[in-house]
């Protein structure tokens, strides 16, 4: 039985830390006033108090491990990402709710937390199934998904109901155990490239 618990997981570019009220400040700087919450479940990011809001309620998610992701380099909060939809007698999980401040996108702080996410997932955990999912007008998303080796399983149509009443399509993608491999060498050749910011 897969049992996962907060850990702290890191690399040469981030530091993926359980996430407490303490980083409110640090998401707030890099999360607030963005569009990507538009794809998301929380709604509209304005103010530090919405961060607060949207942290509590991350945190009261008691299945779930939340993690911030700290650039190493600069010291900053980068972002925010979390195992859910955990399912230990079945040794699966998803990888979600991942959002980055506008200046780490297209860095290589996802990539590598990818890396991390996953190896801890098949290699300390056990699991034999990661799945991923995004908003159906997230190309953005699938691409980054698509990228590392993720396969593309489908689209659960009218699959939730964001705020403003949105009727939002998600489309899954998985990594299984046996590609596991692959998909590391993929993250591994894809992080050389990233020698700088």
């Amino acid at each position: 039985m897969m049992e996962v618990k907060p850990v702290v997981l890191t690399g040469k570019h981030v530091r993926l830390e359980p996430m407490t009220e303490a980083h409110v400040p640090g998401l707030a700087q890099i999360g607030i006033g963005h569009d990507f919450w538009k794809y998301m479940l929380y709604g509209d990011m304005n103010t530090e108090n919405d961060m607060r809001t949207w942290v509590k309620d991350i945190l009261a998610r008691t299945a779930d491990v939340p993690f911030v992701v700290i650039h190493l380099e600069s010291g900053r909060v980068a972002g925010a990402t979390r195992y859910l939809n955990i399912m230990p007698h079945d040794r699966g999980l998803e990888i979600g709710g991942t959002w980055y401040g506008p200046e780490f996108q297209r860095t290589a702080v996802n990539t590598e937390c990818k890396y991390l996410l996953l190896g801890h997932a098949f290699e300390t955990l056990g699991a034999i199934r990661v799945q991923l999912k995004t908003d159906s007008r997230n190309e953005r998303s699938q691409k980054a998904m698509e990228r590392i080796g993720a396969k593309k399983e489908g689209v659960l149509r009218n699959h939730m109901i964001l705020q403003g009443g949105y009727f939002r399509h998600s489309v899954f993608y998985s990594v299984i155990d046996t590609e596991w491999p692959e998909v590391r060498k993929n993250l591994e050749e894809m992080m050389v490239k990233y020698k700088t910011y």
